[in-house]
C-alpha cells in the first residue's frame, strides 16, 4: 500500500489557490497597522527567506480539520502521535508558536492542544527552518508559527460533526469590529473527540528482574475522550496618530480522560510463564491563561519603538489509577519488588508554571537602502512539579522513595540582538544580525533538599541572509546558529510507571543542542528549491532505553546523541493547469547521518529519508469543488529506534450554498487506512538487556476512516487585517 501512495505523490501534485495581496503602507485613520485586501485565494504553499508559509484557508480540507492534522499534511513535518513528538525536516527540537509566542506546554499537552484547535480559525502556518536574529535562538530544528485569523468588521462561524472510531464535534467563532479609534477581536473554539488507538509489541530480552531470558507479546488499547475550549479576546487602540496600544487575554481548558487496557504474556526460557493484565484510567486536566500588552510608537517616519509585556500561567493535574496483575500460573510475582508489582496503584501529579516576559524592539530606516533593528528581551520562569506513586500493600497505601518527587525549577534568560538590512545593489540585499542569550537555570529537589542542576551559559547566535533578485528569479543564501535547551521534564529525575519491566524518567545530565545551518534557496514564478545543510552537536533523542543503576528494569529516558548531520533538498512546485484545475507538490528529504554512544555498543548510521505531500483541487459545476491530498514519510531513525514508512490519502468536497447560505464541506481522512507505524529497537545496535522489539502503532484512522461534515458562514463586511508581526518568542521546553 505504501508503494501505491508513493506513486500517487509522483502523479498527483498539490492544490494551490492563487492570491493577490495589496499592501498599504500609509497610516490608517484607525490604526498604524499594515493591511491587505483579499482579492482571491492565496497559494496554499509559499516560500519565503526563512522558510515556507502555508495559507491554511486555501485548502478545502481545512474545514473540519484540527491544526495538528494540517501540520501532518505539511511539507517537512513529521508527527509521531504515539510519542507526542513533532519533527521538522527530519529533526526533533522544533518550537511551536501561537501568534509569535512559543507555547510553553508539555509535549503531550501540546499534541492535545493542537488536536483540539480548529483549523478554520487559522490564517496561516509558518515553517521557519532558518529564523533571523530577532527571533529567540531556541529550536535547533526551527520554529512553527501558527497565526490565528483577525477580522475587522467581519466574522465567521462553523459547526462540525463527524465519526471515526467514535464521535467528533467542533465549533468555532471569529469576530472583529472597529469602533472609532478602537478595534476589538475575538475567537472561541470547542472540540470534542472520542478516539481510539492501540499498539502491539513483540520482544525478546534478558532482563534480570524476570530471572531468565524471555520473549513477550504485549497489547495496549487506549480509548481517550477529550474536550477542549480555547478563547482569545483582544483590542487595539489608537492613542495618538503615532501611537498604538493594545492587549489580549487567552485561555485554554482541556480535559482528557484516558482508559487503557493492557495484556501481556511473558515466556521465560526456563519454562515459566507470566501473564500481565492492567486497567489504567488517567485524567489529564490542563488550565492555561495568558495576558499580553503592547504599545507601538512611531517616533518619526521610518523609526519605531515596540514594547511587549506578557504573563503566562499553566497548570496540569494528572491523577491516575491502575489495577493490575503480573503473576505466574501459581499466582507469584517475579523478583522481590513488591511496590513495582502491587495490584493497585495510584499516581498523583500536579505541576504549575508562571512565565513573565518583557521585550523591547527599536527599528530605524536610515536611508532608502539601509535599515537597522535592535532589541532586548527578558524571560523569567518558575516551574513547580509534584508527583508520587502509591501502591496498595498489606491493607495500606505506601510510596517508594524513588516514586516521590517535588521539584522546582527557576530559569532566567536575557537576550539582546542587533541587525542590519542593506540594499547593496538594486538586485542584492544583505540582512545580517547577531543575538546574545544568557541563561541561568536552577533545579532543586524539595523532597530531598538537594540541587539537581545548576547551569549558566552565554552564547552568541549569528544570522546572515543574502538575497539576489532579478525579475522573476530570486536566490537566497543564509547561515544561522540555534540552540535547543533540554525541556524541564527532560532534566527532572522523576519516575513514572510505564509497564512491569520499564519506567520513564528524566536525565539531569542532558546537554543543550547547538545547531549550525547553511541554506541555499532558489525561487521563480512560485516554484522554489532549497538546499539545507545542518550540523547538530549533542541532539536529544527522547524515549531511549538504558538499564537502571541496579540493573533490574529499563529506564525510558531522553539521551544526547554525539552529533547529527542533515543535507536536505526542499521543493515547493505548484502547477495551474487551467482555470478550474490546480496542483502542487512539496518535498523535503536527503542524506542524514548521526552517531550515538549511550547504548551498549556505540554506532554511527547514514541513511536517506524524506517527506512528501501533494494536493490537487478541481472546481466542479454547480458551485462544487473537490480536493484530494496525501502525504508520505519514509523510514526514519529516532536515536536507536527505527520507524517504517507510512502515509495517508485524504479528500474533501465543498459546496457553496446560494443566497449567502455559507458552505458545506465533507472531508474524509486516511481513505485507505494506511496510517500505522512500525518501530523497532535492537536493529541498529545492542540495546539494554539485549532487548529486541517490534512495536506496531495504530491510530484511529488506521482502524476506521474519519468522516466529518462542516457548515461554515461568514458574516459582516470589511477587510481581513494582516496580523501584526510581533515576535514574542518564549521557550517551548516542557514535556510529559
Amino acid at each position: 500500500m505504501r508503494y501505491l501512495l508513493y506513486s500517487l505523490f509522483l502523479l498527483l501534485p498539490a492544490s494551490c489557490i492563487y492570491a493577490q495581496e495589496k499592501k498599504t503602507d500609509s497610516l490608517s485613520s484607525l490604526k498604524q497597522l499594515a493591511e491587505i485586501t483579499v482579492r482571491a485565494g492565496r497559494p496554499l504553499l509559499r516560500q519565503q527567506e526563512s522558510g515556507a508559509v502555508i495559507n491554511v484557508q486555501s485548502s478545502i480540507l481545512t474545514k473540519g480539520s484540527s491544526v495538528l492534522e494540517v501540520l501532518e499534511r505539511s511539507p517537512g513535518v513529521y508527527i509521531d502521535r504515539r510519542n507526542s513528538n513533532i519533527a521538522l525536516n527530519g529533526k526533533n527540537g522544533v518550537m511551536v508558536m501561537l501568534n509569535g509566542k512559543l507555547l510553553r506546554m508539555s509535549a503531550d499537552q501540546l499534541m492535545v492542544f493542537l488536536q483540539g484547535m480548529n483549523a478554520a480559525d487559522i490564517e496561516k502556518i509558518e515553517l521557519l527552518n532558518t529564523p533571523p536574529a530577532k527571533y529567540d535562538a531556541a529550536g535547533n530544528a526551527g520554529v512553527i508559527n501558527i497565526v490565528i485569523k483577525k477580522n475587522r468588521n467581519q466574522g465567521d462561524f462553523s459547526l462540525t460533526g463527524g465519526y471515526g472510531y467514535g464521535e467528533k464535534a467542533a465549533a468555532s467563532l471569529n469576530f472583529g469590529r472597529s469602533i472609532r479609534n478602537t478595534g476589538v477581536y475575538g475567537n472561541y473554539s470547542f472540540s470534542h473527540d472520542r478516539t481510539y488507538y492501540d499498539w502491539f509489541a513483540r520482544a525478546t530480552d534478558n532482563m534480570q528482574l524476570l530471572g531468565a531470558p524471555s520473549s513477550s507479546d504485549f497489547l495496549s488499547l487506549i480509548k481517550p475522550v477529550s474536550n477542549s475550549h480555547n478563547l482569545l479576546l483582544g483590542a487595539d487602540v489608537n492613542l495618538s496618530p503615532r501611537t498604538v496600544a493594545g492587549g489580549s487575554i487567552s485561555g485554554n481548558i482541556s480535559r482528557v480522560a484516558d482508559h487503557t487496557i493492557n495484556h501481556g504474556e511473558y515466556l521465560l526460557n526456563i519454562g515459566t510463564r507470566y501473564n500481565m493484565d492492567a486497567d489504567i484510567r488517567v485524567n489529564n486536566n490542563w488550565d492555561n491563561i495568558g495576558v499580553s500588552l503592547y504599545t507601538e510608537k512611531r517616533i518619526r517616519a521610518g523609526e519605531q519603538l515596540n514594547i511587549d509585556l506578557d504573563y503566562l500561567y499553566y497548570k496540569n493535574n494528572r491523577p491516575s489509577t491502575a489495577t493490575s496483575a503480573f503473576v505466574d500460573s501459581a499466582g507469584h510475582t517475579p523478583g522481590t519488588n513488591d511496590t513495582l508489582f502491587a495490584p493497585l496503584q495510584k499516581t498523583f501529579s500536579v505541576s504549575s508554571m508562571q512565565i513573565g516576559v518583557f521585550k523591547m524592539d527599536y527599528s530605524r530606516q536610515l536611508s532608502p537602502g539601509l535599515k537597522i533593528e535592535t532589541g532586548v528581551k527578558g524571560t523569567y520562569t518558575n516551574n513547580n512539579s509534584r508527583s508520587r506513586i502509591e501502591s496498595f500493600l498489606e491493607g495500606q497505601w505506601v510510596s517508594s522513595s524513588a516514586a516521590v518527587n517535588n521539584i522546582i525549577m527557576k530559569e532566567a534568560i536575557g537576550a539582546a540582538y542587533g541587525s542590519v538590512d542593506a540594499q547593496l545593489h538594486p538586485s542584492l540585499r544583505l540582512s545580517a544580525g547577531i543575538r546574545y542569550e544568557y541563561a541561568h537555570t536552577q533545579m532543586d529537589d524539595l523532597q530531598y533538599k538537594q540541587r539537581i542542576s545548576h547551569r549558566e551559559s552565554g552564547k552568541f547566535f549569528p544570522g546572515i541572509f543574502l538575497t539576489w533578485k532579478r525579475k522573476e528569479t530570486e536566490w537566497n543564501l543564509s547561515y544561522t546558529k540555534r540552540i535547543s535547551r533540554p525541556s524541564y521534564n527532560d532534566l527532572a529525575s522523576f519516575i513514572t510507571y510505564s509497564g512491569p519491566t520499564s519506567v520513564e524518567t528524566g536525565n539531569p545530565q542532558l546537554q543543550p543542542t547547538i545547531t549550525n545551518n547553511i541554506k541555499l534557496g532558489y525561487n521563480r514564478n512560485g516554484y522554489s528549491l532549497s538546499l539545507l545543510y545542518s550540523l547538530d552537536d549533542a541532539p536529544v533523542a527522547r524515549y531511549q532505553l538504558t538499564p537502571n543503576p541496579t540493573g533490574e528494569v529499563i529506564w525510558v529516558s531522553p539521551q544526547n546523541l554525539v552529533f547529527q548531520k542533515n543535507l536536505s533538498l526542499q521543493a515547493l512546485l505548484p502547477w495551474k493547469i487551467n482555470d478550474w484545475w490546480e496542483m502542487s507538490l512539496g518535498f523535503t528529504g536527503g542524506w542524514r547521518q548521526f552517531k550515538l554512544d549511550f547504548t551498549a555498543r556505540p554506532v554511527q548510521k547514514d541513511y536517506l529519508g524524506f517527506n512528501a505531500n501533494f494536493s490537487t483541487a478541481v472546481k466542479l459545476p454547480a458551485r462544487f469543488a473537490l480536493e484530494v491530498s496525501g502525504w508520505y514519510n519514509s523510514a526514519v531513525y529516532d536515536g536507536s529506534k527505527k520507524a517504517d514508512p507510512f502515509g495517508a490519502l485524504n479528500a474533501g468536497l465543498k459546496k457553496e450554498l446560494t443566497k449567502n447560505g455559507g458552505i458545506l464541506q465533507l472531508t474524509v481522512t486516511d481513505i485507505l487506512r494506511t496510517v500505522r507505524i512500525n518501530s523497532y529497537f535492537g536493529t541498529l545496535t545492542e540495546e539494554a538487556f539485549n532487548l529486541k522489539s517490534k512495536v506496531t502503532f495504530h491510530p484511529e484512522s488506521g482502524k476506521a476512516q474519519i468522516v466529518k461534515l462542516t457548515w461554515a458562514k461568514t458574516f459582516g463586511a470589511g477587510e481581513q487585517r494582516k496580523q501584526r508581526n510581533r515576535t514574542v518568542e518564549e521557550s517551548s521546553r516542557v514535556r510529559k
